[in-house]
């Protein structure tokens, strides 16, 4: 009989940076030593991809990354033959690698996906965890160490994006959001090298911002917005054009409501 819980592979050296906002890693490595399959939701940008990244760093674990789009297929992610010198040869895909080897599967926006890709993930999710290939007649079971995360942002779904709730009860999920203003201030600091006093402003513009979603806005600024802004300044762009450059421009195309938000951001930094 299989230990429920195995034993930890030795971390990385150098994990990727990532401040908890709560329990998140503690039950992401509950999760993983009880073989249980996870789903991260929050709002784009705000560090569910590097916390995954993070997580397996700190396990020691593989991690195959698929950005999930529209014309993602489930041959995308189990594999297919392909002809090799003048040889029919099967190449397996990402999720079945990682099926294979062991490591994490992390579905990134699994929403976007085709619907076909779902239903492949299923026997993967329940007390079987196997992965039927069809094409090869293979059903491969998942090792103690596999894991699948998967991550969408519930602010996108729609009635033709969203996930069924027969999918969403397969996975034990853990809801993100934005960091508390100090802590954010404090990653922004660290990955931009931009002092901590300088960034402060631009956590309070991005506040009034984000209180503008969904009403003038599709989406706030993310924490990687804010980054990369203060990456801008750090390298010696003025504010108003880092700001302009990475937290407005890429939030909309309107004209009438990028000058709105250019008045904002000349109101709250001076």
């Amino acid at each position: 009989m299989k230990p429920l819980l195995q034993a930890v592979p030795e971390p990385a050296v150098d994990l990727p940076y990532y401040v908890p906002a709560g329990n998140e890693c503690a039950l992401f490595e509950l999760a993983w030593r009880k073989r249980l399959p996870l789903l991260l939701k929050g709002p784009t940008g705000c560090g569910k991809t590097r916390f995954v990244a993070h997580m397996a760093s700190r396990l020691g674990l593989p991690l195959h990354t698929v950005s999930c789009h529209d014309d993602l297929t489930a041959a995308d992610l189990t594999g297919r033959y392909l002809l090799k010198g003048g040889d029919t040869v099967w190449a397996d895909g990402p999720l079945t690698r990682a099926v294979r080897e062991g490591g994490i599967c992390y579905l990134d926006e699994i929403v976007e996906a085709r619907k076909d890709v779902t239903v492949v993930l299923h026997p993967l999710t329940d007390d079987r965890r196997i992965l039927p290939l069809d094409r090869t007649g293979e059903e491969l079971q998942a090792p103690d160490s596999f894991m699948l995360v998967v991550s969408y942002n519930p602010g996108y779904q729609t009635l033709l994006k969203s996930l069924k709730p027969s999918t969403r009860q397969r996975f034990v999920a853990i809801e993100f959001d934005f960091l508390p203003i100090d802590h954010e201030v404090g990653v922004v600091a660290a990955e931009s090298g931009l002092s901590a006093d300088r960034v402060r402003p631009l956590l309070l513009l991005a506040r009034r911002l984000r209180a503008l979603k969904g009403q003038d806005l599709e989406e706030g600024v993310s924490t990687r917005l804010l980054v990369y802004c203060a990456s801008l300044m750090a390298a010696g762009v003025s504010p108003e054009e880092a700001v302009t450059a990475a937290m407005i421009e890429p939030l909309t195309d309107d004209v009438d409501v990028k000058k709105a938000l250019i008045e904002v951001a000349r109101a709250t930094l001076g």
